[in-house]
Parts: C-alpha cells; structure tokens; sequence
C-alpha cells in the first residue's frame, strides 16, 4: 500500500514542480506571448493520466499476464520431488527476506531462465523455466530463487511501474508542448489542432521516448545489481557467482532471452548498453567477487 501511495505522490509531486519551473522562469508567458494558448495545468494532469494509467493496469495484471504469456503452470500440490524442494526453497527465502510465500511456478522453454512479478510483494509470483532446472545444479537455483525473491522483497515491480509511469508523464507533458509550438510558431495554425501538431506531437513522443527508455533501462540495470547482492545473501556468493557462471557457459557469445529473462543480455557497443535492461553478466560477476 505504501508504494502505491508512492506511486499517487510522486506524480502528483512531478505536476507541482513542473508547474512551479514553468511559472519561475516564466516559460508559460512566453507561450502565451507566441500564441500558444496551453492550460499548462490541465496538460499535466492529462499527462498524468496518461502516462500513468498503462502502467498501473501493467502492475495490477502482472501476474495474470505473465502466466498467460510464458505458459507458467503454478505449483498447487507438488507433484514430485523437484516441485517440493522448489516450494521448499522459495518459502525459505521468502521467509528469510520478510515476505508473503509468492506462488511458485514452472513454464516450458529450453532456455535458463526465471522471473518474478506482481504489484504486492505479500502475493507475488516467481516461475522457472524447464531449462533452467535441467541446465543448472540445486545450488545455482537456490542462487536464481535468491535472486527472484530479493526483487519481490524490494518492491522491484511497483518501483518499476512507478518509474516508467514518471517518464511517461514527461514524455506526453513535452511532447504535447512541441507538438502546439510547430502548430501555433512555425506552421501559424490559429485554430484547433492542425495535422503538424499530431506530427510533431507524435516525432517528439519517439525521440523523448528513447531518451526516458536510456533511463528506465538503467535503473533496471541498477536493480538488477541489488538482486545479484541479494541472492548472495540469501544463498551465498559463491552459489550466487556460480549461477551467473552457468548463463555465462550456456549463452555466451548470443543473447539472451527477452523482457522476462532473469539475469542477462549481452551487447558489446554502448549504445546497445543503454538500452540494456541488465548488466552484462561479467559485470555483475566482478560486482558480486568485490563485495564485502
């Protein structure tokens, strides 16, 4: 509930400082001297809306839509010794972090892999894949779990949402701004919304989403350091290094899998490392050896 508050605060904390920024340097006279008639505060809680909402509906339908999309079957009743000791492992964790007993599932794909997801970390979700379980050994999965577990126990999911919810407001707030400066100063449209607003607003959307997605990656970068520390303490560093180790072995030089992989996409250029929502995995490695 807190985050969620969180998430309401800081979006209504975003609409006052722009508000304030704007009447400081005087920004909203100057529109309106070139014509440019914007209810600057109607924008930003337009803004809000918009850019907020997408999120909000991604955070609350996490769980449902990744147990659709990747096949998750979750473990009501372990049916063998290996979904025993994964309910075992997850509950040890979980305890051990602070947290409600996520639901533990499994979805077919041959790749290592493992997620976790949901808007309270009280009533979340960690799935693994069946590569994952036939690739590794029991101490590189209590690692992967320890990983998974400690994104649940820091509200990675909710800050996730709350972050992309920010940027979105900034993106559609400016993106709207430039889209009425092309339409009003440069194409002197004096009425309504002509068609270079809805292109420009569109072109700005584009550019300044990139811009927000550089920084949304890293802070998913960020976070994905937190996790590794966090598996190291809740399995070991060693059990922890040795995970990474195994994705190492089995992907490198290729990439990883997509948005819901757990621990890595390779990319040599910087520019693919902006975009990168982990770290490489030889990073993370070296940040896990020089840990105290």
């Amino acid at each position: 509930m807190m985050r969620i508050l969180l998430f309401l605060a800081t979006n209504v904390a975003i609409m006052v400082v722009i508000s304030i920024v704007f009447s400081f340097f005087g920004l909203t006279g100057t529109l309106d001297a070139q014509g440019i008639d914007i209810d600057l505060n109607a924008l930003l809680v337009v803004s809000a809306i918009i850019g907020m909402t997408g999120s909000f509906i991604s955070l609350v339908m996490s769980k449902w839509t990744a147990k659709q999309a990747m096949g998750v079957q979750v473990i009501e009743q372990p049916q063998n010794q290996t979904e025993q000791w994964l309910n075992a492992m997850v509950a040890k964790h979980a305890q051990k972090a602070g947290i409600g007993m996520p639901e533990v599932g499994i979805f077919q794909a041959p790749e290592a892999n493992a997620f976790a997801t949901g808007m309270n970390r009280n009533s979340a979700l960690v799935a693994v894949s069946t590569g994952l379980l036939q690739h590794m050994n029991k101490d590189e999965i209590e690692a992967v779990l320890g990983h998974e577990i400690t994104h649940v126990a820091n509200g990675d999911m909710v800050t996730m949402a709350l972050m992309q919810g920010v940027v979105n407001t900034f993106v559609y707030f400016f993106a709207s701004i430039i889209g009425h400066v092309v339409d009003r100063v440069i194409l002197q449209n004096e009425r309504g919304h002509g068609m270079g607003y809805f292109i420009a607003q569109m072109v700005a959307q584009i550019a300044l989403g990139f811009l927000a997605t550089m920084l949304v990656m890293w802070f998913s970068r960020y976070r994905e350091f937190k996790a590794d520390a966090g598996g190291a303490n809740l399995a070991g560093r060693e059990k922890m290094i040795g995970a990474l180790r195994a994705l190492q072995r089995e992907y490198e030089p290729q990439d990883l899998p997509g948005q819901l992989a757990a621990f890595g996409i390779n990319g040599s250029s910087t520019a693919q490392k902006l975009f990168m929502s982990h770290p490489p995995l030889e990073e993370r490695i070296e940040a896990l050896q020089n840990m105290r």
